[in-house]
């Protein structure tokens, strides 16, 4: 039992990681309806930023994510605008095309920069070692990871139903037409969307270094994973991303511990039953309209 309990927490933490860096392609895929495989750059940008801040300028690891999130946002605002906006009417396979292109051209200028070995972070003081709980010993950045979580998923589901940006969100999803009508800017909100999205694979980006590792090929090792994530929880919905983030890290860590000789296949077989179970996503898909 005690094994499991830390195979379960360390699960829990992972997904965390996976639904940070996932939620993005969640809402750019579902509310936006754009196919963005290029995702994982933005969350390497976001890892390679915290580094490069941390070694370069000194900043500390918790100054330094806030200034990750907003310099990642911000650089998403400039790609939106002169490579994504031209090709988001285009068909599914010119968004896939150039999206792979992006992910390829970020591999080759991380080698560059930054050279193919891994990066290393550190983390601080208060963030290191195991914290004794209910007789477990549980470590204290897998717990900050998961109350960053928390914290996060609270603030997009309050946001989303409960302010006035949320509702012309769902407004210009629902209905374009009628909300360009309406004066609502559907450019500009799907503009600050992608950007938000952007800013969070950023963040997870940065906060994953610990976990994930970094390095020129993480946007490529990775796509698979944020694209199950998104699939089996339903494009749009950030509560349906975030059960499956959770189900899957658990799934992959329990099935690296229990059977590690094939243990990297196990997110696989529980994303075939999950999608069999709940073919439009854990909590249904959003329907354009």
């Amino acid at each position: 039992m005690h094994d499991f309990f830390g195979v379960l927490f360390d699960g829990l933490a992972y997904g965390t990681l996976l639904f940070l860096i996932s939620v993005g392609l969640s809402i750019t895929l579902g509310l936006m309806r754009f196919i963005n495989l290029a995702h994982g750059v933005f969350a390497m940008t976001g890892g390679y930023l915290l580094v490069t801040l941390m070694a370069r300028a000194g900043i500390g690891f918790l100054p330094a994510l806030p200034i990750v999130f907003g310099v990642t946002a911000l650089a998403s605002l400039v790609l939106e605008r002169w490579l994504y906006r031209p090709v988001y009417k285009s068909t599914a396979l010119d968004q896939v095309l150039m999206t792979v292109g992006i992910v390829f051209i970020a591999i080759a200028g991380a080698n560059y920069f930054w050279g193919p070995g891994q990066q290393p972070v550190v983390l601080p003081a208060a963030l290191k070692g195991q914290l004794p709980l209910f007789g477990l010993d549980l470590s204290r950045y897998r717990l900050f990871l998961m109350a960053v979580g928390a914290i996060i998923t609270l603030a997009l589901v309050c946001g989303l139903e409960r302010t006035r940006f949320g509702a012309m969100i769902r407004a210009s999803v629902d209905n374009q037409r009628t909300a360009r009508s309406m004066g609502i800017r559907v450019e500009r909100v799907f503009q600050i969307t992608f950007a938000l999205g952007s800013g969070l694979a950023g963040l997870g980006g940065a906060l994953g270094i610990d976990v994930l590792g970094l390095d020129p090929y993480f946007a490529l090792k990775y796509l698979v994973y944020f694209l199950l994530v998104v699939v089996v929880g339903g494009p749009g919905s950030i509560i349906g991303t975030l059960l499956a983030a959770l189900l899957l890290g658990v799934a992959d860590i329990a099935g690296k511990y229990y059977v590690p000789q094939i243990g990297a296949f196990v997110i696989y077989a529980a994303m075939i039953v999950l999608l069999l179970l709940f073919p439009h996503g854990l909590l249904g898909r959003r329907n354009a309209r």
